[in-house]
């Protein structure tokens, strides 16, 4: 009799460890070259393997047409669910149409969608996060007497709800504070010739810019250039929105005025966490808001092991 209990409870549990194993996830990313995804991916790896779920990354390198590739080769797997942060907020829906006609649950993980079903949607709070930094920058602004000065803007697409929302919050703080915007460019290839050029053709159109506003973090250094190609160095501030790990000395050092800095490693956890509740039936939220770290050279020091973590994903460092 001990020996078929210890048979049961060996196959039981062989079932148990057979069926963890075989719980696959898929995450389909925009874009893996640009940091703040990688940074994402990790935080999804991460607790993935926390919860005992197989995972496979697809990039689409900024292509639509990739991204719906990968949502089918995704489907055809028959996958326990899929995270997916898309190309832009049009584009997922017809991936979240294809994956909820194959009855897979899918947690979009920033960006947003247009319209469409899914399981989760995790966020950055992304016009609050905005709005905090241009508060940063206006204070900045007006205590060096450039309160007349105005702010240009490089954005991510505008499609995006994200990017909406970016440009909502900073846009109201710039108008509580008294201070113009000066115009807008929006980004294709995410390139540094692309922002190099954008930076150049703001400084040389507006006579009176005081600021460029980056809506994203990697391509910081062509901004810098274009600033000293055009001799506007000590003239001209620089923010940005996310972070390099270059930030931790740039921002106390004064090269950027601060950064809105969103927490994609915390994110990606939070996505799997929400993905693993909702396929064991439990009730989850439908959107779930991140808040974004308004940092600049007054509470960097305060906030360091937060950025390092869930901004930077620099775990155990």
């Amino acid at each position: 009799m001990f020996f078929s209990r210890l048979a049961i409870f060996s196959c039981i549990f062989l079932s148990l460890s057979v069926n963890a194993a075989d719980k696959q996830l898929v995450y389909v990313v925009s874009d893996l070259r640009i940091p703040f995804w990688q940074i994402l991916q990790r935080g999804i790896e991460k607790k993935a393997i926390d919860l005992g779920y197989q995972l496979q990354v697809y990039s689409a390198e900024n292509s639509a047409k990739r991204e719906l590739e990968f949502m089918v080769k995704a489907i055809e797997k028959k996958v326990d669910g899929i995270i997916v942060s898309p190309t832009n907020s049009s584009a997922a829906v017809t991936l979240l149409k294809l994956a909820n006609s194959a009855g897979i649950p899918v947690v979009i993980a920033d960006i947003g969608a247009d319209r469409g079903q899914y399981v989760s949607y995790i966020a950055s709070d992304n016009h609050a996060g905005s709005y905090h930094i241009g508060q940063v920058l206006t204070e900045r602004m007006h205590s060096l007497a450039w309160d007349k000065g105005s702010v240009g803007i490089i954005a991510i697409p505008q499609k995006r709800a994200n990017g909406q929302a970016r440009t909502q919050g900073f846009m109201q703080a710039l108008s509580e504070a008294g201070i113009s915007g000066a115009d807008i460019r929006q980004q294709v290839t995410f390139s540094y010739q692309e922002t190099y050029d954008f930076a150049q053709e703001l400084i040389q159109i507006h006579s009176n810019l005081r600021a460029l506003w980056l809506q994203g973090s990697d391509r910081y250094q062509a901004a810098l250039d274009a600033i000293a190609d055009n001799g506007k160095q000590g003239e001209i501030l620089l923010l940005c929105f996310d972070a390099e790990p270059e930030f931790l000395q740039m921002i106390p050092a004064g090269t950027l005025v601060g950064a809105a800095m969103q927490q994609p490693f915390l994110m990606g956890e939070e996505a799997v966490t929400v993905m693993d509740a909702h396929l064991q039936g439990k009730t989850v939220k439908q959107q779930l808001l991140l808040p974004v770290l308004a940092i600049s050279k007054k509470n960097i020091q305060q906030q360091l092991d937060i950025i390092k973590r869930n901004v930077l994903g620099l775990i155990g460092e």
